[in-house]
């Protein structure tokens, strides 16, 4: 019986392994695949690889599924690296959607008015709502029966809510930046492609009073490679109605691609920049002694802009690759670069995308768009970012030299807040002084619930990047 015993024991501790002796697929490949992510790219690109090293070492596999295991080995001053399956890499990549959106981000504006009403904090171009004259700026006052026009007074109504949203078609009542009150049924998209550009425009006297030239005006909340020709057009398009200054606004734009965040550099950089650096990349000791730490140069573009002045909107919603393009540009325009809004979210590093799937011919397949292989992709972090001053980005984020709330009771336009201060500047050469606060709280006695809405930036844990593509 002991024996018997002893023998089933055995039996239920190598149950990853068949009679034969050999492992089961499965296990085999998710084995594989983590001691990949350690050995290939945690103890290589890994940024403090010396400082984890040795305990990752000790870590077993088979304690961990994947995610975890990828947590396990982090610094502990980390709080940046993250990692996705292809399903999230390719949605993300190809700014796809698909499974249902209104294509809409609500929001409330409780930290700067107190105030837990509804509101449109923008919408993707192309959105199912559009067609209604919703808007950044209008209110939500009810989905299906639902009232939400005084803000959450229970989490039930919270949870009804969310899933009247998650309803198509469903009955939307709004009242626009008009001050018009809509009722209408819409059907969500059930796949939406954005090219993350959410307004374009040049402003002239005849949109803000005093203006005595075209001023750009380019709102984008991606740097994402595929999106670069969209990207393009709408600086050539600026540039055609001869905007030598631009306001460019990166407010809700928390990073992404080295390659289209070059771009947008060889667009709006000073033409006597061609040539110089703009940012360089600072590696762990292993990849510094193998000339990883090279720096990025403006590059040549014929469609430069040409630009005088350069005003940065950002706030909290701006991290990493943003950051990283204002603090370029800092060195190269000195006192004709501007930042008005909020203190930016504080990203100073990047990663390189690590794809497992690593070898040589799966790379070839990702290289053109075939993801068919592809099951993870890693972004520990890798380095950080220094401008031609060898200025770092504070980790606190950069505080702006005109200061205000985000204004989301107006599209994106001269009566913005933002915008507005920004139109004051190139005007008068100073900011407008700042209107006094408005108790706009509309609270039910029960109180109120406002967690639903907080933004993207305060709920993702992964928000913020700045990603180089690695080649094999």
């Amino acid at each position: 019986m002991k024996s018997c015993r002893l023998l089933l024991l055995c039996f239920l501790s190598i149950v990853a392994v068949s009679s034969c002796g050999k492992m089961d697929p499965v296990y085999r490949a998710d084995l594989q695949a983590k001691k990949y992510l350690r050995d290939q790219y945690m103890d290589v690109y890994y940024y403090w690889n010396k400082e984890v090293r040795s305990r990752n070492a000790k870590l077993s596999p088979d304690d961990y599924d994947i995610y975890r295991f990828f947590n396990a080995m982090l610094y502990s001053k980390d709080r940046w690296s993250w990692m996705e399956d292809r399903d999230s890499y390719v949605s993300s990549s190809t700014g796809t959607y698909v499974g249902g959106t209104y294509a809409i981000k609500v929001t409330q504006a409780v930290e700067d008015f107190d105030d837990y009403r509804v509101w449109i904090r923008y919408i993707f171009p192309g959105s199912p709502l559009e067609r209604y004259g919703v808007t950044r700026g209008a209110q939500l006052k009810a989905v299906a029966d639902i009232d939400v026009s005084e803000g959450f007074s229970s989490q039930e109504k919270v949870d009804a809510f969310n899933r009247a949203v998650a309803v198509s078609p469903q009955t939307f009542t709004f009242r626009l930046v008009d001050g018009r009150d809509t009722t209408f049924t819409a059907t969500w998209a059930t796949s939406f492609t954005t090219d993350y550009i959410l307004k374009t425009a040049v402003f002239t006297n005849e949109d803000y009073p005093g203006l005595n030239e075209p001023v750009g005006y380019l709102n984008f909340i991606s740097f994402n490679n595929n999106k670069v020709p969209e990207l393009c057009r709408a600086l050539r398009s600026l540039k055609e109605k001869g905007a030598r200054k631009l306001i460019l606004d990166l407010r809700y734009n928390g990073g992404g691609d080295s390659r289209a965040s070059d771009t947008l550099v060889s667009f709006i950089a000073p033409k006597s920049a061609v040539g110089k650096t703009y940012v360089t990349r600072t590696h762990n000791d292993n990849l510094r002694g193998r000339g990883y730490d090279q720096s990025t140069e403006v590059k040549q573009n014929a469609d430069n802009l040409g630009l005088d002045a350069i005003y940065f909107i950002m706030g909290s919603g701006s991290a990493s690759a943003s950051e990283m393009v204002y603090n370029g540009m800092r060195p190269l325009y000195a006192e004709n670069v501007h930042h008005v809004g909020r203190v930016t979210y504080g990203k100073p590093n990047g990663m390189y995308v690590l794809m497992y799937p690593g070898d040589r011919s799966s790379h070839n397949a990702y290289d053109k768009g075939d993801y068919s292989k592809l099951e993870y992709v890693f972004y520990p972090i890798s380095f950080y970012n220094v401008n031609s001053a060898s200025q770092h980005i504070p980790d606190e984020g950069f505080t702006p030299e005109n200061s205000g709330c985000d204004d989301i009771y107006n599209d994106f336009g001269p009566k913005e807040r933002d915008i507005a201060a920004c139109l004051h500047h190139i005007v008068h050469g100073y900011y407008p002084a700042e209107p006094a606060t408005v108790n706009l709280r509309r609270r039910s006695e029960g109180g109120v619930i406002d967690k639903l809405l907080l933004p993207e930036e305060k709920t993702n844990s992964n928000y913020g990047s700045y990603k180089v593509q690695l080649s094999k």
